[in-house]
């Protein structure tokens, strides 16, 4: 008889603890954690699943984790206080902002090494993120209320889109048509057209809006909204809020199942991870994780 195949895990950053706790998604339960550094926050896992790539903030490096041994098994400088971390779909680059830098890195995946660094006119980037092609690099720049376009063929800065005040969160649609960035001093979400790289509709959402993560089938969005404890959904199809569900103090970064059925919450304040129904829309349960977690990477 073959073994049941293993569920998606989730890896918590927590900023205080230097740590990331591991939760087995079919149990959530906690299976332990590893050291990250000082300061983790930001990260993505590899395309094999074997390792994970971490933003420790004071360090301005990204620690390469290995997941077998989970331990540090590398580190690649990059700019100061580096922030949000992802990976491309086809798990070729890792991109790394930094904000006091004023810039992307780009990790090459085969070889562990820095391939460059792109300038973003605006300041303090919080965010960098692939579109599904990975022909796009949408990265959110906090003090400058615009979320910067790289064309990551030409490998530079190509358009700039104005929001709202203090971007923070991005998350695209699965056919990469559509962005949703969340802007925690507006207290909204905006709407991009990918191709015109343009703003198409401005969603109200929770207080201190901020985190956003998409589910797989692209019919809901989920936005964390920081002062207000709780998750906005959004319909995608009218670009509605259908639905408001309560979660911990300070939620920030999300991450959601492959299989899309559910979403996992970092809430800072309360040192706990929610789990959300995505489905349903509604909290399953809160697990604790360590001290002043930052956010959620499922793979």
């Amino acid at each position: 008889q073959s073994a049941a195949p293993a569920a998606p895990l989730a890896y918590v950053s927590n900023e205080k603890s230097g740590t990331i706790s591991i939760i087995d998604t079919r149990t959530d339960q906690v299976l332990g954690e590893l050291r990250a550094g000082s300061k983790p926050r930001g990260a993505a896992v590899s395309a094999d699943g074997r390792q994970l790539y971490v933003s420790d903030q004071p360090a301005n490096a990204l620690l390469l984790v290995d997941l077998a041994t989970r331990s540090v098994s590398g580190r690649i400088e990059l700019g100061e206080s580096p922030e949000g971390v992802s990976i491309s779909a086809d798990g070729r680059w890792v991109a790394a902002a930094s904000e006091l830098s004023n810039g992307v890195a780009i990790v090459d995946t085969a070889t562990q090494r820095k391939l460059l660094t792109i300038s973003t006119r605006g300041k303090n980037p919080e965010h960098a993120v692939f579109s599904p092609d990975g022909r796009w690099l949408y990265v959110s720049a906090e003090e400058a209320d615009t979320v910067d376009v790289i064309d990551m063929q030409k490998r530079e800065q190509v358009a700039s889109i104005t929001v709202g005040r203090r971007p923070r969160g991005i998350a695209f649609t699965p056919d990469g048509k559509r962005a949703y960035v969340a802007c925690e001093l507006a207290n909204t979400v905006y709407a991009i057209s990918v191709p015109e790289h343009r703003v198409l509709i401005s969603i109200p959402a929770g207080e201190f809006a901020n985190g956003v993560t998409m589910r797989p089938d692209g019919r809901r969005v989920f936005v964390s909204n920081g002062r207000a404890g709780t998750v906005s959904v959004i319909d995608t199809s009218d670009n509605r809020v259908i639905d408001t569900v309560a979660v911990g103090q300070r939620p920030w970064n999300m991450a959601i199942t492959p299989d899309g059925s559910k979403l996992y919450v970092a809430n800072g304040r309360s040192g706990t991870v929610s789990v959300i129904d995505a489905v349903g829309n509604r909290k399953l349960r809160d697990i604790a994780v360590g001290e002043l977690p930052w956010g959620v990477v499922i793979r």
